[in-house]
């Protein structure tokens, strides 16, 4: 086999239909738009969302109010009672990293909040983006430290 035997494969190239080319093409005199009507004309068809004359769903739904915020920084919750259950024995650091590990959170990129539900006892070192107030006492109590990371989108 040579380059000048190569072809492409039979049916993967499709000749374009020239229309409007006289009634022997197959394609003249209305040129596959049928008789008069709406499809015939140039810029003719409904548009996406007519609905036959219905009253569109986008006209019956109410108006959405408000806006995203594109900003937005999502943080994973995470309680001091759960905390408790896997780093029950203390002296440990937990991260977002750790936390994967433990199977408590599932991404260790996204923003991590520890919040104050549950007891705790064991002394840790928390590294998270957020604490709440009564999650950094009870941390502190229980004689573990508290340590902010700098929250990324």
């Amino acid at each position: 086999m040579k380059l000048h035997d190569l072809r492409p494969a039979r049916g993967s190239k499709k000749e374009r239909k020239r229309i409007g080319r006289g009634t022997a093409s197959g394609m003249g005199k209305t040129s596959g738009r049928g008789m008069k009507g709406q499809g015939a004309r140039s810029g003719g068809g409904k548009g996406p969302f007519f609905e036959g004359g219905q009253l569109p769903l986008v006209r019956r739904l109410p108006f959405r109010r408000g806006f995203t915020n594109i900003w937005r920084v999502e943080f994973t919750p995470i309680n001091v009672g759960r905390l408790q259950e896997k780093f029950g024995d203390g002296g440990q650091e937990v991260t977002p990293e750790t936390l994967v590990e433990m199977g408590m959170i599932k991404r260790s990129d996204k923003a991590v909040a520890i919040l104050g539900d549950g007891e705790l006892t064991a002394s840790l070192t928390v590294r998270a983006h957020r604490f709440s107030q009564s999650a950094k006492e009870k941390i502190e109590a229980a004689g573990g430290t508290v340590e902010v990371l700098p929250a990324e989108n």
